[in-house]
């Protein structure tokens, strides 16, 4: 008689996470390694996966990305939850980025080089508040993205709370310029005006 598997039936499949190499994983590993779950970045080497998203959180890129692609010019392209190659061993996903039309290579592109990319912004969850909040932004601003926004969930009425940041290109770090409450409206990186209370509300065409 041959001996039994404790592993459960022969048709249940088992995950084995990947054992990352000596140094960690690089940029180009992410678009090689097999049955990554969806949205994984790349964070100094090492994988990051992240959690299910909730409702405020695929509502605000929804309106982040229909707004921002209705208003922006034409050489500007707005693309969600792409990743980043900012070097070798960080590679994150923004949940909404802005950058340059030329900057696009086909379908089957997976990510952008920061020089291409104008603005990133983050949609905080209760997962990533240290990466969005301190890791990402610092990491965004030494590879030179101009803007950065980081989204939050208002504590009164639920609605997003916008924090606005521009480079300061001398020392490569991001100042706050403006906290939004309702309405964002700003005149960099080109005129941009968001009905933040409009989060539920269905685009019309």
């Amino acid at each position: 008689m041959s001996a039994v598997s404790d592993d459960g039936p022969d048709d249940e499949p088992t995950y084995r996470w990947p054992i990352p190499p000596p140094g960690g994983w690089t940029a180009d590993d992410l678009d090689r390694i097999p049955g990554l779950p969806p949205h994984t970045e790349l964070i100094d080497g090492s994988l990051v996966f992240t959690s299910p998203r909730t409702a405020f959180h695929g509502r605000c890129m929804r309106l982040l990305e229909n707004t921002l692609l209705e208003q922006a010019p034409d050489h500007l392209d707005v693309m969600r939850e792409m990743t980043v190659k900012l070097d070798a061993k960080n590679r994150p996903e923004p949940d909404v980025l802005v950058f340059s039309v030329e900057a696009n290579t086909g379908p089957d592109q997976t990510w952008y080089r920061p020089e291409d990319v104008l603005l990133a912004v983050e949609v905080v969850s209760a997962d990533s508040r240290e990466r969005d909040r301190e890791v990402k932004p610092r990491k965004y601003a030494t590879a030179g993205v101009p803007h950065f926004w980081r989204v939050e969930q208002g504590d009164d009425n639920g609605l997003p709370v916008v924090y606005v940041y521009e480079i300061d290109p001398a020392n490569k770090t991001y100042g706050l310029t403006g906290i939004f409450h309702d309405r964002l409206k700003v005149s960099v990186p080109f005129g941009i005006d968001i009905d933040l209370t409009a989060l539920d509300r269905r685009p019309r065409g």
